[in-house]
């Protein structure tokens, strides 16, 4: 059992089943895909008396991207939020049912919740740089952590801005304002701050909401890259972005699970009547 104030590393024990993607509605068996990296199972989550999430059942894939769709409402950005316990920050919450990474429960009460953000990094809607500097934005965390010798924060600095498809644009300037940055250079800088701890996890929620189409296309180059070594949950009401960007898509309503399937299939042929009519516009 992990002491007190670690996380166990994530990537010690293998998921032990194998199993191949499937879709339908989501009171069939719980769909699956191979490996399952990230489980979900009979998870309901409440704010106060108010039920939000409802016996969600969900595998998802290790360094594949995963898109939560459905309306304004549907529940899939603050199922996101539980995966890092962000929610944890709200009062009056309480969840029933668990998740797992790798076989662990993040609601292990010998889990540090600090530990756990330092695995799972985020990156939210609108980018939000710290008033500080390229170059401090990057290694916050790990000067927060102790961690200060340059020859160390400099290399972080450049893998992470490379990571994020910055590097070449501020190499020249990182001494200065983050907030000197356009607005889709923001939102990389952001994506580099949260990669630089090496995170297992990468969640995104609505990252290209407030970014131009050009600005866009670079965030969408950029997830296919990052795929290569984190695993990505992405947020998105933009259903083309869904398309373009994920290997697996899970759509929502009213806090249900409806339907989860290979990105395609979602797409061209999905089973239920609801997906079909929410990825063709009818609704939504």
């Amino acid at each position: 059992m992990p002491a007190a104030n670690t996380m166990p590393d994530l990537r010690a024990i293998r998921p032990p089943e194998q199993s191949t993607p499937s879709s339908g509605p989501a009171d069939a068996a719980p769909t699956s895909f191979d490996p399952a990296y990230i489980k979900i199972r009979d998870f309901n989550f409440f704010y106060g008396t108010n039920k939000v999430l409802h016996d969600l059942t969900l595998d998802i894939a290790e360094r594949h991207v995963t898109a939560f769709i459905g309306p304004s409402g549907c529940g899939k950005s603050t199922l996101l939020r539980n995966l890092n316990r962000m929610n944890d920050l709200v009062d009056g919450i309480r969840h029933l049912g668990d998740i797992l990474v790798n076989g662990h429960s993040i609601y292990d009460p010998l889990l540090e919740v600090i530990a756990l953000r330092k695995r799972i990094g985020m990156v939210f809607q609108k980018s939000n740089p710290f008033p500080k500097s390229v170059y401090e934005n990057v290694v916050y965390s790990l000067r927060v952590a102790g961690r200060s010798r340059k020859s160390e924060l400099d290399e972080v600095v450049e893998r992470s801005l490379r990571g994020a498809a910055l590097w070449d644009e501020v190499k020249d300037r990182l001494s200065d304002s983050a907030f000197s940055l356009s607005g889709g250079q923001m939102q990389r800088l952001c994506i580099a701050r949260a990669i630089a701890n090496r995170p297992e996890i990468l969640l995104m929620d609505e990252p290209c909401s407030a970014l131009d189409p050009l600005a866009t296309a670079k965030i969408e180059e950029l997830i296919h890259d990052l795929k290569r070594e984190f695993t990505i949950v992405i947020v998105t009401h933009n259903m083309q972005q869904a398309a373009r960007v994920s290997d697996h898509t899970a759509f929502f309503y009213l806090g249900k699970l409806i339907e989860y399937a290979d990105t395609k299939l979602i797409f061209t042929n999905p089973s239920n009547p609801q997906t079909e009519a929410y990825v063709s516009g009818r609704f939504g």
